[in-house]
């Protein structure tokens, strides 16, 4: 007989490896979207940070979000999660505070991706980010990542769709556009950048056009999705079988 003893004396339920920390703002999130259930082979659970909006954390950059934050990230915690990720590369700003208040695994933003990649490939890393002009230093230094590690940067915010229906919260969303969108942005960087080896999409919400971005440049692609299986992957080791 297998003997089971409780995690966390404040956990109810079981079965939860990631905990995903998302943006109190309102726009659909379809599969391959971090903010989207189906999108993981596995279970995960979302906490919403109250107060945490798209212009509060892009725009303004608001430090006083650490406190929602980390209480979001402790109530995660609580549930019995194994690690913490977000669900907006931007969130790269609070990496150092919620990880200082926890004894599992953060990782905040995809750019955390960014030395890995750089590892493998020797080569610039092209980011498409949600809003270019909002990306800034402090989140590559909040990640500790290198000013030595070579970036181009491209943005999403003049793309219509993305900007209305994301940035803006219309409240619907044309997927097929947004595609068209992020491939346009990607082929550009590459052409303006042709020395880059791989793409990272620091939104959340490009995930489901890493295939489409894939298939127009040629390189490896990386996202939220990738950091998150690998992390998940790392925590919920399952036997080999096979044969001989």
């Amino acid at each position: 007989m297998t003997l089971f003893s409780v995690n966390r004396l404040q956990q109810a339920w079981y079965g939860e490896s990631i905990g995903i920390l998302i943006l109190d703002a309102s726009y659909p999130c379809i599969p391959g979207n971090i903010g989207n259930a189906t999108t993981f082979p596995f279970p995960v659970r979302y906490e919403k940070v109250e107060g945490a909006s798209i212009d509060r954390l892009l725009n303004q950059q608001d430090p006083s979000l650490a406190v929602p934050f980390i209480d979001a990230a402790l109530r995660l915690y609580n549930s019995g999660v194994k690690a913490i990720t977000g669900a907006c590369g931007f969130m790269a700003l609070f990496q150092q505070e919620v990880s200082q208040h926890l004894d599992i695994p953060v990782f905040l933003s995809s750019l955390l991706q960014i030395p890995f990649i750089y590892q493998i490939t020797g080569k610039k890393i092209g980011i498409i980010t949600a809003n270019a002009s909002c990306l800034q230093l402090k989140h590559f230094t909040s990640t500790g990542i290198s000013d030595s590690i070579p970036i181009a940067i491209a943005g999403m915010e003049e793309q219509t769709e993305f900007r209305d229906a994301i940035l803006k919260e219309k409240g619907t969303l044309d997927s097929l556009k947004i595609q068209d969108e992020v491939v346009e942005v990607a082929i550009a960087l590459l052409q303006r950048d042709p020395d880059i080896g791989s793409i990272l999409l620091e939104c959340s919400d490009l995930p489901p056009y890493a295939h489409a971005v894939q298939r127009a440049v040629g390189l490896p692609v990386f996202d939220f999705f990738t950091m998150i299986n690998y992390l998940h992957t790392a925590l919920v080791r399952k036997p080999f079988n096979g044969f001989m």
